[in-house]
């Protein structure tokens, strides 16, 4: 894995085990992180990160609990090989509930409503998913 795969904000405003977290899965998700693939130790990636060896370890444990990853006595972490891609897929949908929370608390605290917060979405998901448009078109 090249160094700086991975990287936290202090003043990301998320807690730094949560970021770094988000980011396993989101590499998991998308496919930069295989089944299989060996994740950096704990002191080495705590060291790269400028972060307490216990947060690392925490994210490995919390990412071990559920089923994301797996850990080997003397061997180390590596991304789980059975059923990784239900846990891709899993983890890409905690991936996009965290940036939609965060987006609608943005929109909250902008003042918004709901409703122009819906008609925003609806307008976001027919730019980027304008297959889905064709296909209801044709049932």
């Amino acid at each position: 894995m090249p160094p700086a795969f991975f990287s936290v904000d202090p003043h990301g405003g998320a807690p730094l085990y949560v970021q770094l977290a988000e980011q396993i899965k989101r590499a998991i998700a998308v496919g930069a992180l295989s089944p299989g693939e060996r994740l950096p130790t704990v002191k080495g990636l705590a060291h790269e990160l400028k972060l307490n060896a216990n947060t690392v370890a925490r994210v490995y444990r919390d990412l071990e609990r559920d089923g994301v990853i797996a850990t080997a006595a003397g061997r180390g972490s590596f991304v789980r090989e059975d059923g990784a891609l239900g846990e891709a897929r899993r983890a890409a949908l905690d991936v996009a509930a965290t940036a939609l929370d965060n987006a609608v608390r943005e929109v909250r605290a902008l003042g918004l409503t709901q409703e122009e917060l819906r008609r925003i979405l609806d307008a976001s998901v027919t730019r980027w998913f304008p297959e889905d448009r064709h296909e209801e078109h044709a049932r």
